[in-house]
């Protein structure tokens, strides 16, 4: 599960392995899950991280 900018939401859903996350039953805007195969690679699994980390970065310190 990767937390992704707003504006950002469609775009990573159209990554390869990438859906909406819906353990609820509804889509949670925001949140994009990413299939084991999308990280099989390290550097599949490293574009995801840097994703999570610089959007992370972004928001207020809590």
């Amino acid at each position: 599960m990767v937390r992704v900018p707003p504006g950002q939401y469609e775009m990573m859903l159209k990554e390869p392995h990438a859906r909406p996350m819906d353990f609820t039953g509804r889509p949670l805007r925001g949140f994009v899950y990413v299939d084991p195969k999308g990280l099989r690679t390290d550097g599949a699994l490293e574009k995801w991280l840097k994703r999570a980390i610089a959007f992370a970065s972004s928001l207020p310190a809590k």
